[in-house]
Protein backbone atom coordinates (compact mmCIF):
# COMPACT_ATOMS: atom_id res chain seq x y z
CA UNK A 1 0.00 0.00 0.00
CA UNK A 2 2.89 2.80 0.67
CA UNK A 3 4.67 1.97 -2.78
CA UNK A 4 0.86 3.03 -4.34
CA UNK A 5 0.93 5.84 -2.43
CA UNK A 6 4.60 7.41 -2.93
CA UNK A 7 3.83 6.19 -6.28
CA UNK A 8 0.93 8.37 -6.65
CA UNK A 9 2.29 10.97 -5.51
CA UNK A 10 5.16 10.93 -7.70
CA UNK A 11 3.13 11.14 -10.79
CA UNK A 12 0.98 13.94 -9.03
CA UNK A 13 4.22 15.78 -8.46
CA UNK A 14 5.49 15.16 -12.27
CA UNK A 15 2.67 16.92 -13.38
CA UNK A 16 2.08 19.51 -11.58
CA UNK A 17 5.71 20.52 -12.69
CA UNK A 18 4.96 20.60 -16.49
CA UNK A 19 2.10 22.54 -15.69
CA UNK A 20 4.35 24.85 -14.54
CA UNK A 21 6.57 25.22 -17.18
CA UNK A 22 6.75 27.18 -20.08
CA UNK A 23 4.92 26.53 -23.37
CA UNK A 24 6.84 24.76 -25.50
CA UNK A 25 5.16 27.38 -28.73
CA UNK A 26 6.16 31.09 -28.99
CA UNK A 27 3.35 32.99 -27.25
CA UNK A 28 2.67 36.61 -26.75
CA UNK A 29 3.46 39.54 -28.59
CA UNK A 30 6.60 40.18 -30.81
CA UNK A 31 7.13 43.78 -32.38
CA UNK A 32 9.89 45.52 -33.97
CA UNK A 33 10.33 48.19 -36.99
CA UNK A 34 7.66 47.46 -40.04
CA UNK A 35 6.19 44.33 -38.45
CA UNK A 36 4.41 42.64 -35.03
CA UNK A 37 3.36 38.97 -34.40
CA UNK A 38 0.82 38.07 -31.74
CA UNK A 39 0.26 34.39 -30.36
CA UNK A 40 -2.45 32.94 -28.82
CA UNK A 41 -2.85 29.67 -27.92
CA UNK A 42 -0.29 28.61 -30.34
CA UNK A 43 -1.61 30.51 -33.10
CA UNK A 44 -0.94 34.16 -34.14
CA UNK A 45 -1.67 37.55 -36.13
CA UNK A 46 0.65 39.01 -38.08
CA UNK A 47 0.54 42.65 -39.12
CA UNK A 48 3.16 44.39 -41.44
CA UNK A 49 3.02 48.00 -42.51
CA UNK A 50 0.85 47.86 -45.18
CA UNK A 51 -0.17 43.79 -45.02
CA UNK A 52 -1.24 41.14 -42.52
CA UNK A 53 -1.35 37.84 -42.24
CA UNK A 54 -1.55 34.60 -40.35
CA UNK A 55 0.86 31.52 -38.62
CA UNK A 56 -1.86 28.88 -38.68
CA UNK A 57 0.30 26.37 -36.45
CA UNK A 58 2.10 26.42 -33.98
CA UNK A 59 5.50 27.91 -33.97
CA UNK A 60 8.21 25.72 -31.85
CA UNK A 61 11.80 26.56 -32.52
CA UNK A 62 14.16 24.10 -33.09
CA UNK A 63 17.16 23.81 -30.60
CA UNK A 64 18.91 25.90 -32.47
CA UNK A 65 16.13 28.39 -32.90
CA UNK A 66 14.51 27.85 -36.33
CA UNK A 67 11.61 27.51 -37.36
CA UNK A 68 9.08 27.31 -40.23
CA UNK A 69 5.40 27.66 -40.17
CA UNK A 70 2.78 27.41 -42.58
CA UNK A 71 0.03 31.02 -42.56
CA UNK A 72 -1.20 33.21 -44.91
CA UNK A 73 -0.33 36.81 -46.38
CA UNK A 74 -2.96 39.45 -47.55
CA UNK A 75 -1.74 42.95 -49.03
CA UNK A 76 -3.46 46.02 -48.34
CA UNK A 77 -4.36 48.43 -45.17
CA UNK A 78 -4.04 46.48 -42.01
CA UNK A 79 -6.77 47.40 -39.41
CA UNK A 80 -10.37 47.78 -40.22
CA UNK A 81 -11.70 47.21 -43.86
CA UNK A 82 -14.05 49.24 -45.85
CA UNK A 83 -16.76 48.04 -47.51
CA UNK A 84 -16.11 47.39 -50.96
CA UNK A 85 -12.17 46.47 -50.47
CA UNK A 86 -11.05 43.67 -51.60
CA UNK A 87 -7.65 42.03 -50.72
CA UNK A 88 -5.58 38.84 -52.20
CA UNK A 89 -5.32 36.26 -49.83
CA UNK A 90 -2.56 34.13 -50.75
CA UNK A 91 -0.70 31.14 -49.36
CA UNK A 92 2.82 32.21 -47.20
CA UNK A 93 5.60 30.17 -45.12
CA UNK A 94 7.00 32.10 -42.10
CA UNK A 95 10.63 31.21 -41.06
CA UNK A 96 13.15 32.27 -39.17
CA UNK A 97 14.73 32.05 -35.57
CA UNK A 98 14.43 32.48 -31.80
CA UNK A 99 17.30 33.20 -29.71
CA UNK A 100 16.31 34.43 -26.00
CA UNK A 101 13.69 37.32 -26.35
CA UNK A 102 14.83 38.25 -30.40
CA UNK A 103 13.34 36.79 -33.04
CA UNK A 104 13.94 37.53 -36.99
CA UNK A 105 11.35 36.86 -38.95
CA UNK A 106 10.66 35.94 -42.86
CA UNK A 107 7.96 35.34 -45.03
CA UNK A 108 8.06 33.59 -48.29
CA UNK A 109 5.15 33.97 -50.60
CA UNK A 110 3.45 31.53 -52.83
CA UNK A 111 5.14 33.58 -56.10
CA UNK A 112 8.66 33.28 -54.67
CA UNK A 113 8.26 36.69 -53.27
CA UNK A 114 10.69 37.00 -49.89
CA UNK A 115 9.34 39.91 -47.49
CA UNK A 116 12.20 40.73 -44.60
CA UNK A 117 14.09 39.69 -42.41
CA UNK A 118 12.46 41.66 -39.86
CA UNK A 119 13.98 41.45 -36.15
CA UNK A 120 11.52 41.62 -33.58
CA UNK A 121 11.49 41.44 -29.77
CA UNK A 122 9.36 40.07 -27.27
CA UNK A 123 7.31 42.25 -25.22
CA UNK A 124 7.86 44.83 -27.36
CA UNK A 125 5.25 47.27 -29.73
CA UNK A 126 5.71 47.32 -33.18
CA UNK A 127 7.00 50.34 -35.10
CA UNK A 128 4.42 50.39 -38.31
CA UNK A 129 3.64 52.43 -40.73
CA UNK A 130 0.00 52.46 -41.43
CA UNK A 131 -0.95 52.61 -45.11
CA UNK A 132 -4.26 54.95 -46.49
Amino acid sequence: MRCWTLGAVAVLISGCSTLQGKPEHLIGLWGGPHAAVEFQGGLADVQFDCAAGTIDEPIVPGPDGKFLAKGTYRTGATGPIRVGQIFRNQPARYSGAVVKNAMTLSVMLEDGTTLGPFSLMEGTPPQLTRCL
